[in-house]
C-alpha cells in the first residue's frame, strides 16, 4: 500500500462516519475504499475489480461509467446549478415530473420530489393526513407498515419500519404505526401459525391481505391514514406477492377509505422489469415513493407520485401543503434522471430484465444442491438466497451462527472472491442480489460461482 493509500485509510478511520456501519470491524482491517466503476463493476484503490451485484444499493440501474449521465449534469450545472422549487419551477424539473407522469399507472399524475426514499416516503406519510384533515377526517393519521419491512431512517419512515433492533436506539419515535405479516411464503407456516403450509399461494396471499382488514378494524377505521407495502418486500429477503395479494389489499383500502401507497425506492426504475413495481403486479395505488434508480446513483433525487385525487383540496383557495426540501427537484439532478430514463429507452433495459430474469433466477436456483440454501426467491433483477442450518426442517441460524458464519465468514468472503452483493439477517439470514440491469447470463455465472465457493464452505462451518 503506498503513503497515499495509508494516509485514506487514516483519515477514513479517524474522520469518515459510514452509515449503518460497525466501525469496530475496521479497527484492525482496511476499510474497503472504491475508486471507480465501469459498466457492472466497480475496482478498489488498489486496482481490485469486483463485480457488483447490488448495483451500489439497488440504484445502478444502467451500470457505471455512463458519460452521458455525467455530460447532462455537467452541462445543467453550467446552465442553472441550483434554485428550489419554493413557488418557483425549472424545466428539467417540469420535463421529469411530466414524463413520470406519462409513466405511472392510473392517475398518478402530480409529483413531489425529494432527495431521497425516506424523504419520499416522509412525505407520502404527511400528505395522507393532511389529505384527510382536508377532508373532515382529522382522525385518520395511523399507518400500517409489515413486519420486518425497511421504509427509511427518518424519524417518520423509520416508525413504519418493521425492524425493532434499527428502531430501540431512536425511540420514541411517531406513534400510531402498527405491522401485519409479510409474504414470505417459505416460511408460511410460521407466519400463519400453522394455519398454512404454503402450499396454496393463493389462499397464504388472500391470508395475507385480510390480516391488514383486520389491523383496519382493530384500530378502527376512521384512524387508519394509509398502508405503506413493497411491491417486492426487500428486507428479509426479496419477498414477492402471491397472487391476487394486491388486488385484495386494493379492495380492502377502497372499502376503509385508506390510502394504498406503494413504496417502490427499489422496485421502480426497472428492477422488476417494468418502470413501477405496482405494474408488474396489477395494482394501481394513491401513491408511489420512490428514489435511487431514478437517476441510477448518479446524482441524489427521490420522487413521491401522487394521485390527482389527492392534489385536488390543494388546488383551491388559500390551501398550501406545508413541506418540502431545499435540494429537492435539483435542476442537475432532474437533467440527470432524464438522460437516465432516455437511457432506459435507448437500451430497452426493461426488456432486457424481462428477457432475462428466468435465466437469473434459474442460474441461482443451481445453488439449491447446497445443503445451507433453503430459498431463492425474488422478481425481476432482485433476488434473496435465505440460508439455513437444516434444509429438512428449515431452521434457521443462532445469534451465535449469523455472526460467525453470514458476518465472519461469507460477508468477508464474497467480496474477497470478486462479488459485492449483501449478507443481511434482518428476518433470517439472507445474501442479495440486485445487479445493474444491463447484465445478463456471464454475469450470473460468474455471481453462482463465486457463491457456490463461498456457500460450499459455509456448509461445513455448521
Amino acid at each position: 500500500m503506498t503513503g497515499n493509500h495509508e494516509q485514506l485509510q487514516r483519515d477514513a478511520k479517524d474522520h469518515l462516519w459510514m452509515h449503518f456501519t460497525r466501525h469496530s470491524s475496521y479497527a484492525e482491517a482496511d476499510v474497503p475504499i472504491i475508486a471507480r466503476g465501469e459498466r457492472a463493476y466497480i475496482y478498489d484503490v488498489e486496482g481490485n475489480r469486483y463485480l457488483d451485484g447490488l448495483a451500489g444499493l439497488f440504484v445502478t440501474q444502467v451500470g457505471h461509467g455512463r458519460a452521458e449521465l455525467a455530460d447532462a449534469g455537467a452541462k445543467q450545472a453550467k446552465q442553472l446549478a441550483f434554485h428550489p422549487l419554493w413557488s418557483y419551477a425549472h424545466e428539467p424539473a417540469i420535463e421529469l415530473a411530466a414524463r413520470l407522469a406519462s409513466l405511472a399507472p392510473g392517475d398518478l399524475n402530480r409529483v413531489f420530489f425529494t432527495n431521497s426514499g425516506s424523504e419520499a416516503v416522509e412525505t407520502a406519510w404527511k400528505l395522507a393526513k393532511n389529505y384527510f384533515k382536508l377532508r373532515g377526517k382529522p382522525g385518520k393519521h395511523k399507518v400500517i407498515g409489515r413486519n420486518i419491512a425497511y421504509h427509511g431512517t427518518t424519524h417518520g419512515a423509520l416508525s413504519i419500519t418493521g425492524l425493532a433492533d434499527i428502531k430501540a436506539p431512536f425511540e420514541p419515535l411517531v406513534p400510531s404505526t402498527f405491522r401485519v405479516p409479510n409474504t414470505n411464503i417459505y416460511r408460511a407456516a410460521e407466519i400463519t401459525g400453522g394455519l398454512m403450509d404454503g402450499s396454496d399461494p393463493e389462499a397464504f396471499g388472500r391470508w395475507c391481505a385480510d390480516q391488514i382488514d383486520v389491523a383496519i378494524r382493530a384500530e378502527g377505521p376512521d384512524t387508519v391514514a394509509a398502508v405503506f407495502l413493497e411491491p417486492v418486500q426487500n428486507s428479509g429477503g426479496c419477498f414477492p406477492p402471491p397472487p391476487g395479494y394486491f388486488q385484495r389489499v386494493r379492495e380492502i383500502c377502497d372499502e376503509h377509505d385508506v390510502l394504498l401507497v406503494s413504496d417502490e425506492v427499489i422496485c421502480a426504475y426497472g428492477r422488476l422489469g417494468t418502470m413501477f413495481g405496482a405494474e408488474r403486479f396489477g395494482y394501481v395505488p394513491d401513491m408511489i415513493t420512490s428514489a435511487k434508480g431514478l437517476t441510477s446513483g448518479y446524482a441524489p433525487l427521490g420522487a413521491t407520485i401522487i394521485s390527482d385525487r389527492l392534489m385536488a383540496p390543494f388546488l383551491e383557495g388559500e390551501e398550501t401543503f406545508y413541506h418540502g426540501y431545499t435540494f429537492g427537484g435539483h435542476p442537475v439532478s432532474t437533467a440527470v434522471a432524464l438522460a437516465n430514463l432516455d437511457v432506459f429507452e435507448a437500451e430497452d433495459l426493461l426488456g432486457n430484465v424481462r428477457r432475462n430474469e428466468a435465466a437469473f433466477l434459474a442460474t441461482l436456483e443451481k445453488l439449491k444442491d447446497l445443503p445451507v440454501v433453503g430459498d431463492v426467491r425474488g422478481t425481476g433483477y432482485f433476488y434473496g438466497i435465505e440460508l439455513v442450518k437444516d434444509r429438512d426442517t428449515r431452521e434457521t441460524f443462532t445469534t451465535e451462527e449469523c455472526e460467525r458464519i453470514l458476518y465472519g465468514y461469507v460477508s468477508k468472503a464474497l467480496w474477497s472472491e470478486g462479488l459485492y452483493c449483501r449478507a443481511d439477517d434482518r428476518g433470517e439470514p439472507v445474501i442479495q442480489l440486485s445487479p445493474p440491469l444491463t447484465v445478463g447470463q456471464a454475469e450470473f455465472d460468474e455471481m453462482e460461482q463465486i457463491l457456490r465457493r463461498v456457500l460450499e464452505k459455509a456448509s461445513q462451518m455448521l
